[in-house]
């Protein structure tokens, strides 16, 4: 018979920055702020410029989509925090912010892979890329990310609300994630682990292997072109890609590398800050600030407006 003596959780934070607590609040509020018009605005670029109507753009406006569901998730809820040196949420509430997060992370990783394919094909496979990566083969592999996210991340959240929560009710950590939600429970969890990491080996190491290799032969292919321009031209296609790639997972590798007991939790709570904060907040700069067809793009939105406000 189940025994939930837990109604409620609550989240520490960042126990040993109460005299920054008003200065963290003010700098996180403006990250979110930039976050959600940044990618809003990768999201109206993509959707307004014709010129921006192709296959990599329809990916990066999905990163952004992620962006924006991740960052809703964990901030407004990190400035309670913050604002009120720690924060109550029901354990419902706890257990969905951990599903919506962990959908976003898991969606992203696939996406990154959808993208690390994309990029593969057009540097290494340029004959057969218009064939292979069509309007049919964008929106299938984007429905497939998702909802392979969704339905993974489901059968943890049924098993996670099949345990039995009896205390104690505190989250050391700014917001729920699922080692934390574990340890609340006094049910056996041993099986629930190997099978989240046996999905976590489908849904983060498998893609990342195979951007590994994407990336192995799209690096052999540009060091194979004779012209320093050509290599530069075709380097600048997936460099923004991989400097995403490399913030995503190596935040994430470290976060879930280092011990998160005693000293080392606050250089996970750190890093976690990475992957849920900084990285939706860089990722609209990255593939933006030096690709000329979202500069044009954004230039001629301007004017647009420009033209519009003068008619007024």
């Amino acid at each position: 018979m189940r025994e939930n003596n837990v109604s409620y959780v609550f989240l520490i934070g960042f126990p040993n920055l109460h005299s920054f607590n008003s200065l963290l609040f003010v700098f996180l509020l403006i990250i979110y702020c930039v976050t959600m018009c940044g990618n809003v605005i990768i999201i109206i670029l993509v959707s307004m410029s014709k010129n921006l109507h192709s296959p990599m753009y329809f990916f990066i406006t999905q990163v952004s989509i992620v962006d924006i569901l991740m960052t809703t998730d964990i901030l407004p809820n990190l400035l309670h925090i913050i604002l009120h040196d720690g924060g109550t949420m029901s354990l419902t509430a706890c257990i969905s912010q951990f599903f919506v997060f962990a959908n976003s992370e898991t969606s992203e990783c696939l996406i990154l892979t959808v993208m690390s394919y994309d990029r593969y094909l057009a540097i290494c496979n340029p004959l057969r890329y218009s064939s292979i990566v069509n309007k049919t083969f964008c929106v299938k592999s984007i429905i497939g990310s998702w909802l392979l996210s969704f339905l993974v991340l489901l059968m943890d959240e049924i098993d996670i609300c099949k345990l039995d929560f009896c205390g104690p009710n505190v989250i050391d950590h700014f917001f729920c994630d699922y080692p934390p939600i574990l340890e609340l429970s006094c049910s056996d969890t041993s099986l629930l682990q190997i099978q989240v990491a046996l999905f976590g080996i489908i849904i983060i190491i498998c893609p990342f292997t195979i951007i590994i290799v994407s990336y192995v032969y799209i690096i052999t292919t540009i060091l194979n072109i004779q012209s320093i321009s050509g290599r530069q031209k075709a380097f600048s296609t997936c460099s923004s890609h991989l400097t995403v790639v490399s913030i995503f997972y190596g935040s994430l590798f470290f976060v879930y590398m280092v011990p998160n007991k005693g000293q080392f939790l606050a250089t996970s709570k750190a890093l976690s800050l990475l992957y849920t904060v900084v990285s939706p907040l860089l990722n609209p700069f990255i593939y933006s600030l030096r690709n000329k067809d979202f500069k044009q793009a954004l230039e001629k939105l301007k004017h647009n407006l420009n033209s519009f406000y003068l008619c007024q």
